[in-house]
């Protein structure tokens, strides 16, 4: 089987040759700090892991366009204070620096969404869509080997972006129609936007929305609020999703989201990804007791896990087995590999991922010995929950 024939094999529960092996990708600091224990430099990590062919979506943008002029206002030495796509001053790190410090905020009140930002969420301009002509082909090929999505939008998660969690959660309460008025825009944005891209005839294997709308304590907003204001938003897009045969919705939050699943899959969306395992231990075998399988996986694999001994990963592997071999879940590490994971570590969870989810699938490029005497090896980095 193709990469594209195991995906939609794995997500229907039909017979497959295995499971796919695929990642999440890796913080920006990681293959530097792994380059010096030996992982060969300006490697393609993909291809040298031996993973399926992964991620790939057609260009297009469903949000802001055109998007805030991105600037570097000040260097401050470790720090940068810059101005984002999204019209966001903030401070980031230059090493090290997944989570930024927000300083304003160009999205403040009705007047700027209705200057600076609604303007923005015409989903019938041009240009939305980019490397068109060089896409179209290879994704219409009737031979394509690879899983191929469509961006289906975020309705929560980047307006969050845009005026910060403390700034939006405070609009919901002090200003609800401009609330309510939002986020529609946003989803009349996404379906205008894709309603031509889902005409061009392209089969798309699954549609990704994006809404990061939760933390260890649970969600950002209110499950009622979410209910009255995101479900109905959530059931437009999917069910023209559905019109058009995508009828796998992958939704990436990360988080504790279980206040939040059975609110996802009442708006269409069906599939959840990454499942972070965090603090609050969630489990994807878990999930399917509770939802059976209309709920579709994908992750799930603690990424501090990575980071613990060898007998720990292969008996995570070998207890995530049954699912896996059940179908409609694929496992992965629940976000982007952290740099406090060993470099050995990680090789061993692919091996151990690849005899049992990958049925003794031997793929992986060899490399030379790990340099153990790497100044950073066996020193882990630990950051906030």
């Amino acid at each position: 089987m193709n990469a594209k024939d195991r995906f939609n094999a794995v997500m229907h529960y039909g017979a497959r040759d295995r499971c796919p092996i695929m990642d999440f990708g890796f913080w920006e600091e990681t293959i530097p700090i792994w380059e010096r224990y030996g992982l060969p430099k300006g490697v393609n990590t993909d291809e040298f892991f031996g993973m399926d062919s992964q991620w790939a979506s057609a260009p297009v943008n469903v949000f802001l366009h055109p998007g805030f002029e991105s600037v570097v206002l000040e260097d401050k030495g470790d720090t940068l204070i810059v101005r984002d796509g999204d019209g966001v001053t903030k401070e980031q790190g230059k090493f090290l620096g997944s989570i930024p410090r927000h300083i304003a905020h160009t999205l403040k009140d009705r007047e700027s969404w209705e200057k600076e930002v609604k303007p923005r969420l015409n989903g019938n301009d041009e240009g939305r869509l980019w490397n068109w002509e060089q896409f179209l082909p290879g994704a219409l090929d009737p031979n394509r080997d690879y899983p191929l999505s469509i961006n289906a939008g975020s309705l929560y998660g980047k307006l969050r972006d845009l005026m910060s969690v403390e700034n939006l959660s405070m609009l919901v309460y002090d200003d609800r129609p401009l609330f309510d008025e939002m986020v529609e825009t946003v989803a009349d944005c996404v379906i205008n936007t894709i309603t031509p891209v889902l005409d061009s005839g392209i089969k798309f294997d699954y549609a990704s929305m994006w809404e990061d709308m939760a933390y260890k304590a649970g969600p950002l907003l209110s499950p009622k609020i979410f209910k009255q204001v995101l479900v109905p938003q959530y059931k437009r897009i999917t069910d023209l999703l559905r019109k058009y045969g995508v009828d796998v919705v992958m939704l990436d939050c990360d988080g504790d989201i279980q206040l939040l699943v059975p609110l996802f899959m009442e708006g269409g969306v069906n599939c959840m990804f990454p499942i972070e395992v965090g603090t609050w231990q969630a489990d994807p075998v878990t999930y399917r007791k509770q939802y059976g399988k209309d709920l579709l996986m994908v992750g799930g694999v603690g990424k501090r896990m990575l980071a613990a001994s060898w007998d720990e990963i292969t008996r995570e592997v070998e207890r995530l087995a049954p699912l896996v071999e059940e179908g409609g879940y694929i496992p992965l590490p629940d976000h982007r590999v952290p740099p406090d994971v060993p470099l050995e570590n990680y090789l061993h969870y692919l091996r151990e991922a690849r005899r049992v989810w990958g049925h003794n699938l031997d793929n992986m490029r060899p490399m030379h010995p790990i340099d153990t005497t790497a100044p950073l090896y066996g020193k882990p980095y630990t950051w906030e929950e």
